[in-house]
This record gives structure tokens, C-alpha cells and sequence, in this order.
């Protein structure tokens, strides 16, 4: 956040992504992978389907996966969300979802959606995706499960039904997100476009409290955004450019991106965002993606914890809270434990001035006098003893005499 921390550089990320052309015909969709933290001979590996990015015209909605991950994901075990639940699980929280809506009858979010203006269908897949990363509880039989499992989700749509984002719907859904009373508003696309709007919305969300959680980068570039050589653009990308924005970009398993992600621009904090997995806009079966709208949403799903945890904390507190205990890193890296567990002065700044030391009242002088007159007179005789000890002998061997003896 500009407000809340200096930016790091954009060329430092860590993230996993994977960049596909956009066309007007198939889907745009990150390739199918084994299931996080699932090895080959891992009884409960399984190949998942890609998560769509953008549909293209004429290609049908995304269905229901038959495939359901049954072990946790990796993302899991590295933010260690086994011990941040035991603290909070995001209950009483809302969590607006300003993406491509979110369905209503995914069994591991039933009761705990409210769609507004049409975003309870969601064609792509992706905002449900997003709101499972969120706030997923745990189903029989599967070891996925959303980082605040207990936190309400509002749906907004900021795009049209095939995924496509525009400035207007996504300022708007911010808007509105924040007036209805979210506390955390994710956005999950980029716009290079529309500074002034999203700046505006975000500044609209920040005076009502509302903590806005964006991707730093897209998932992917199609091939008419790039330059005349193939370059990639570099941002800046709103509304996570956005004064008072938490801008977040991804990193995988092996805590690097991918050689090909596409850059970021001024990321704030990183989190899980490669091999992820997540529920579809149907059923209970479970999708797989990568990119920075990912680990947003896993950024998202922590604020809502931290609210929950510590209801008189602000939205630009819970931002510092969660830069402030992130890991070291040349992006730090979001830790949903330590930002509930760890306690913090936030009515001083981060770098405390010590205490003054407290020196003990002076000594009574009389021993001390009386010991250094006993030292003196010590010394004294035993240098005199000394210089005897060396005179004498001589004075015998010269057979010295004291003066008028004979």
C-alpha cells in the first residue's frame, strides 16, 4: 500500500503464472497439474481441470469438475493455516468478491453468498474459484479448505459473462461492496486503464472502512496486448496501483515464479498463488490455477481473519498488521499466523525507542574511601619490603656501614 508502506520493485516478485494468447475462440486456461502437495504415487494424486482465465466467444460455461482433490493443498500447509484457524476463522466477516461472480450452490460456500445484480451465475468459474480460496469450508472427503471458512462472501460482478473486466463495472462493484458494509473487497482482475475511477472508488472504500485486496499482474497477457516484440506490458495495473490498495503478487511451490509470468508492478506482499486449487461453479469437484488473482484472493481471505480476530483494528491497521508480520522477503510473504498471533504496540511506530535505563541509587563513599586508604597502605609496605629485599644484600656484599661507624 502507498499509504501504508514503500513499494518494493517490480523486477523482485515470486510468483507462478502461466501466459496463454487470448483469442475469440477456445477458453483461456491455465494447464491441468496434480493436485497440490500430491506426489505421483501419492494415493490421492489426481490430474484437475484447468481453471478458465476468459471464455471465448460461443464456448459453452464452465461445468462442474469430476474431480475432487482429496488431500490438502500446499498452499495450506505453507501458510500454515492448520494453526491460524485455531485462532480465527473469519466469522462475522464479509468478504466482497468483485470478479466474475460467484454461484450460489457450491456446496463448501451454501448459505454464505449474497449475490447482488446478477452475480450469482458465474460462466468463467473464476470469481468462484476466488471466494473458495477465500472462504471454503471443508467437505467429506477433501482436504481443501478456503483461509477464512467462516466468513460471509458478497458477489459483485466486474466483468461480463465471459470474464472480460471493465473499468466502470469494477469501480462500481467496489462502490457498492463498500457501502453494503464489507470489511475486505477483492478484485480479481487487472485494468491498465481507468486511474482516475478506481483510484476514486478505492479512496470511496478506504472512508468506510473497507480494506480493497488486488493482483499485482494478470494471470495472463493475450498476444494483442503485447509490444511489437512480445514484450509484456508493466503496469501500472489497477485498482491495485490505487492509493490504500493492497497490492499482491503469487509464488509456487518452489517459491519462485514461473520464467514467463507476466511482470508485476509495485507488489506489496506475496502469497500462494501457483498449482492452486479450488471449487468450480458447480458441484463439489475441484479446479486448478495459478496467477497473482490467486494469491489475492488468499491475502483477502487473511484480512478477514485478522478482522475477525481483532474487530477494533481498522482496514489500514489490518494492512500494516499483515506487511508488518509477513516473512522476510524480497516481496514479503503473507503469514496468516503470525499477523493474529504476534502482539503489537499499533499506537507507536514499528521501530520502538528503548526504555531509558534505570541506574541504581550511588553508594555510601565511606566504605569505598576506607577501602582504597587499606589498599595504599598495603601497597606501600609491600614495595618498601621490596626495595629492602634488593638493598640489603647488596650493601652487605660492598660491606656498606652506616654513616660514623667504623
Amino acid at each position: 500500500m502507498r499509504n501504508v508502506m514503500r513499494r518494493r520493485g517490480a523486477g523482485l516478485v515470486l510468483a507462478v503464472a502461466v501466459v496463454l494468447p487470448v483469442t475469440g475462440g477456445p477458453a483461456l486456461a491455465l494447464p491441468a497439474a496434480p493436485s497440490a502437495s500430491s506426489g505421483a504415487d501419492d494415493p490421492g494424486a489426481t490430474l484437475l481441470p484447468p481453471l478458465p482465465v476468459r471464455l471465448g466467444e460461443g464456448n459453452p460455461c464452465t461445468g462442474a469438475s469430476d474431480q475432487t482433490a482429496t488431500g490438502a493443498a500446499w498452499s495450506q500447509t505453507a501458510l500454515g493455516l492448520s494453526r491460524a484457524q485455531r485462532i480465527s476463522r473469519g466469522g462475522g466477516v464479509t468478504v466482497a468478491v468483485v470478479d466474475s461472480g460467484v454461484a450460489t450452490g457450491v456446496p463448501s460456500l451454501s448459505g454464505r453468498v449474497e449475490p447482488l445484480d446478477g452475480a450469482a451465475k458465474d460462466c468463467v468459474g473464476h470469481g468462484t474459484f476466488a471466494a473458495g480460496l477465500i472462504a471454503a469450508a471443508p467437505e467429506k472427503g477433501s482436504g481443501i479448505t478456503g483461509i477464512a471458512p467462516q466468513a460471509e462472501i458478497l458477489a459483485l460482478s466486474g466483468t461480463d459473462d465471459r470474464g472480460v473486466p471493465s473499468v466502470e463495472r469494477v469501480a462500481a462493484g467496489i462502490r457498492t461492496a463498500a457501502d453494503r458494509g464489507a470489511q475486505v473487497i477483492y478484485v480479481g482482475q487487472v485494468l491498465r486503464t481507468g486511474k482516475a475511477e478506481l483510484t476514486a472508488a478505492v479512496a470511496h472504500a478506504a472512508r468506510r472502512d473497507a480494506l480493497v485486496v488486488a493482483p499485482a499482474a494478470p494471470d495472463a497477457v493475450a498476444r494483442e496486448e503485447r509490444g511489437p516484440d512480445g514484450e509484456m506490458p508493466e503496469g501500472p495495473y489497477w485498482p491495485a496501483a490505487a492509493p490504500g490498495a493492497l497490492a499482491v503478487v503469487d509464488f509456487g511451490p518452489g517459491g519462485v515464479r514461473q520464467k514467463n509470468a507476466p511482470p508485476a508492478y509495485e507488489p506489496d506482499l506475496s502469497a500462494p498463488g501457483s498449482e492452486m486449487v479450488s471449487v468450480g461453479p458447480e458441484g463439489s469437484g475441484h479446479y486448478i490455477g495459478s496467477g497473482a488473482s490467486l494469491a489475492a484472493a488468499g491475502v483477502a481471505g487473511a484480512a478477514a481473519l485478522v478482522r475477525a480476530y481483532h474487530p477494533d483494528l481498522g482496514a489500514a491497521e489490518v494492512a500494516r498488521r499483515l506487511l508488518d508480520t509477513a516473512y522476510p522477503s524480497d516481496i514479503p510473504r503473507l503469514d496468516p499466523y503470525a499477523a493474529l498471533s504476534l502482539v503489537q504496540d499499533h499506537t507507536k511506530p514499528s521501530v520502538r525507542t528503548p526504555a531509558p535505563a534505570r541506574m541504581p541509587p550511588p553508594a555510601d563513599p565511606a566504605p569505598r574511601t576506607r577501602s582504597l586508604t587499606i589498599a595504599a597502605v598495603g601497597l606501600t609496605t609491600v614495595l618498601l619490603l621490596a626495595a629492602l629485599a634488593a638493598v640489603v644484600p647488596r650493601g652487605r656484599t660492598h660491606n656498606w656501614r652506616p654513616p660514623g661507624t667504623s
